[in-house]
Order: structure tokens, then sequence, then C-alpha cells
């Protein structure tokens, strides 16, 4: 039992303007390469934050026969690889697929993290060598999660990394812990599988320049191949001290983070802190980490909230997976939208890193659609900007952006692939403002660039607060020179 103390790119291929003002790529998919936990010992945030240092494993020698094994038992952790983040099947109960990540195979992947984490830092800050490395831990409410999440504290404390754990997350959120200033973490995990069933989870990797590449995952994960084939044989990883992991409050700060932005965007001239106000708003969370934007942002906000759905987290998803995508998730919705006269209805996923909504007339708005909202209020903000989709997006789309004096520069799928084009077209002076997939993933620049002039990574919460910042402010307080009927008009009938 824990004892616990109570607490306070791939390469970038250039987009070509086509005749018709449209940028044009098509690429290939790129494929990617495919001891029980040790007590934990949690403090309040306010004591002292020097990390563990590191411990070394012993060296693995094999007979060519044992090396074939290892090679095996090294591909279980490389399989694991999603493109950017890590993947696997936690929990029994789904049929032909055994369990695959373990508390075993999280711990060798933490642990590789934090030392290559380290690496990086003394590479980016020189003379940075042996300091505390700082690690944000959050997590979805999939019932593996405590397990999973025991291990992931371990693999980081025997890297040598102040562990911090802030409970329930958000993906936005964690990253944003890199950022906010109470925080300003060198580095966040989100323990998430998204959209995927209960009995999967993952993990995803930030710094403060934002998402690890698929390269550097696969970096960590070969190191940690060799780890698992090590731990496997007996080698290393003998139980140490259990890792003093700090708990600390991180989503009120996050929340209030967003409301401050809201409020700052909407600046209603009579009633500053309620901009929402007389506004009605349906949340279907789905029984992931969205409820908080119920009652700690919507409401705080002045929203009326009434009818919202499956806001209190729970791992198995029982009424349906939340997915924006989830054709049960968008019908529950667009019902409670018509069924409480609601303004709009936000559809998230489980770890709030994309949305689906629903307007007031229970119209549904996400993939293309919630591609053509977006882009119409940026391009009204930025004339002639470029907006940068996955390549599975329509040519009415296309028209949309064309219509209204806008790029469409369309690139590989994958929602890191068109982050990446965004930032890679910025640095080459191509004005590029909205990256945005299919699958509702997306950035915008909104000034994320370092003053050097090396882009940082698009920031992954900058999607959530500009759908919930300037949407909302553009139907409530007509901020745009497009009305209500219009551009809904455009977005239902020209895609």
């Amino acid at each position: 039992m824990a004892a616990t103390i109570p607490a306070s790119p791939a390469t970038l291929q250039p987009c070509k303007k086509n005749v018709s003002g449209s940028m044009l790529i098509r690429s290939p998919p790129r494929p990617w390469r495919r001891r029980l936990p040790q007590h934990v010992v949690i403090v309040d945030a306010s004591s002292s934050s020097r990390g563990p240092k590191a411990a070394t494993g012993g060296r693995l020698e094999t007979s060519t026969d044992a090396a074939a094994v290892a090679g095996e038992d090294g591909d279980v952790i490389r399989r694991l690889q999603n493109g950017p983040d890590v993947r696997g099947v936690a929990l029994e109960g789904e049929n032909g697929r055994a369990v695959d990540l373990t508390p075993l195979a999280v711990e060798v992947i933490a642990e590789s993290f934090g030392e290559w984490l380290r690496e990086e830092l003394q590479q980016l800050e020189s003379g940075r060598d042996g300091g505390e490395v700082r690690v944000s831990v959050g997590r979805d409410p999939r019932l593996s999660g405590a397990r999973l999440g025991a291990a992931l504290f371990a693999g980081l404390a025997r890297a040598g990394c102040s562990v911090f754990d802030v409970g329930l997350a958000t993906t936005p959120a964690c990253f944003m812990s890199t950022k906010l200033p109470r925080f300003s973490y060198d580095a966040s995990i989100m323990m998430t599988a998204s959209h995927l069933p209960y009995t999967r989870n993952g993990l995803k990797f930030f710094m403060k320049r934002g998402g690890l590449t698929s390269g550097e995952v696969e970096g960590v994960c070969d190191r940690a191949a060799r780890k698992y084939v090590a731990r496997k044989m007996g080698l290393g990883g003998g139980r140490g001290m259990p890792p003093v992991v700090m708990r600390v409050d991180l989503m009120s700060a996050y929340a209030q983070h967003l409301r401050n932005i809201i409020k700052e965007r909407v600046a209603h001239p009579t009633h500053y802190d309620t901009p929402l106000k007389g506004f009605k708003v349906i949340v279907n969370a789905g029984n992931g980490c969205g409820g908080f934007f119920t009652w700690d942002v919507l409401e705080k906000l002045g929203a009326d909230t009434t009818g919202s759905l499956h806001l209190e987290p729970d791992g198995k998803f029982p009424h349906h997976m939340p997915n924006p995508e989830d054709t049960t998730a968008m019908s529950l919705t667009r019902d409670a939208v018509l069924d409480h006269g609601a303004d709009l209805g936000v559809v998230f996923d489980t770890d709030v890193d994309r949305s689906g909504v629903v307007d007031a007339t229970g119209a549904a708005i996400n993939g293309d659609r919630l591609i053509a909202l977006m882009s119409a209020i940026v391009l009204d903000e930025h004339p002639g900007t470029t907006v940068v989709t996955d390549a599975r997006t329509s040519d009415g789309l296309t028209r949309f952006i064309q219509a209204r004096g806008g790029h469409h520069c369309l690139y590989r799928v994958g929602y890191r692939n068109v982050i990446d084009k965004g930032v890679q077209l910025n640095a080459d002076g191509v004005e590029t403002h909205l990256m945005m997939e299919t699958t509702g993933h997306g950035a915008l620049k909104e000034n994320n660039f370092l003053d050097d002039g090396t882009p940082s990574y698009v920031h992954i919460h900058t999607y959530i607060r500009h759908l919930l910042g300037v949407l909302i402010a553009y139907i409530t307080s007509n901020l745009t020179r497009f009305t209500n009927v219009d551009l809904l008009y455009y977005i239902l009938y020209i895609c």
C-alpha cells in the first residue's frame, strides 16, 4: 500500500500552389514502427522538490539464442509506439488482444523518457548538468490508471526526475503545466488512450516546446526495449527507495486560465466577469475528463449548463465512447440541445483535446464543418492566411476557404503532421494561422513562436481555448462581420 502524507516531424514536403489558389500536397502515409510498481510516497508540493538521484541498471550479455528471444521481448515495447504517442491494451477483455501495456512496460518507458529528457535539457540549456528535472503526470479516469500511474512514477524517479502528480487532468492542461507560471515543469506526461475503449491506455509526452515527435518517441521506446529485456532477465531494476511524488492541483489553475482568456476576449461591457450570462450550453463529457469545463469554466462565467451529459468521470465510459465522431455521442447531445433550447452543444473526447459542436438547430458541426467555422473566424482576423488540413478534407472546404480569400494547404494524414506543416510554413514566411485535422485536433499560431525565430510546437490547448473563447464570443457578441445565419448556411450546405 502506498504511504501517503496528506497534501496541502517526419521530413515535411512543401505545399505547392495549384491553379485554383489552394495548396495541394499528396504524400503516402508514413508507417510507424511499431515487477510490479514500487510503493509511492505522496507529499504536498510545498515540501522539498529535490528529486532522487538516478539509479543505474546492469548490463545485458546474452548468447546468440538468447539474443533472439531478447529481440522478441524488446519488440513488445516497440509495438506500443503509435506515432508520437504510446498506446496499448492495459486490461483483459478484448477478444484476440493480450495485455501489453503492463506496469513493467510503463516503468521502463517512463525511465527511458526521464533519461532522454535530462540529456535533451542539457543540450538545450548549456551548462545544465545534474540539476533538478521536474515532470508532471496526469491521467484520464480509465480503470488501469492508478496501477500504471504507480509504475510511471517509479520509472521517472529511477531516472532522477522530481515527479508531480496532477491527478485527473486533460491533455491541454498537462501541456500547459509546462507553461503556467505557478508550475513551469520541464515536461509532462498524460496517461490516456483518447477515444479508444476503456481496456486501452497510453502515454502522451510534452516539453515546453510542445509534444515529442514520432522520431523522438521511437528513440525513447528503443531505449525502453533494452531495459525491458534486461528486467525480464532479472538484470538491473532492483527495488530501491519508494519514489517521492508531489501532489499538486493543476486543474483549478488551468480552469482559471481559461476563464481569464474568455473574459478578456469577450470583454462584455456590463458584466465582464460573467460574459456568458444568458447563454445556454450543453456539455457532453462522455464520462471522461471534460466535466470540469462545465462547473469550473462555463458556469462560473454565467452560462446555464442545465441538461449537460455524463459529466462525472467513469473509467468504463458506460454511456458511449467520449468521441466527437461517435454517432451516439452526437445524437444524445443534439437531443439535449433541442430539449433544453440551448444555444450550443459541445462533445469532448476523453482527454479534452478534441471536440465536436452542435448548433442551436441540432445540426452537427464537426469534421469539415468545424474546420470551416474555425477558418471563417481566423480569416476574419487574419485575411489571406493559409489553413493547413489533412488530405481527407473535401473540395467544398477548399472552395469555402478560397471564397474568403484564404489559401488551403492539404497535407498528409495525422494531426502532428498537420501541425508541424503549419509551423514549417510560418518559418518559411507563409502566414499560417490555423492547422486542423478532420478528427478535430488542431492548433493556431497565436504568437506561439520563440523569440529567436525557431518555432515551438503549436500549443495543443490553443484549439480548445479558441473554440470555447472566440466561438462563444462570436455567437453571443457578433464579434465578426459574418452573421450566424450566413456562416451556418455555408457550413451546412457548401461542404
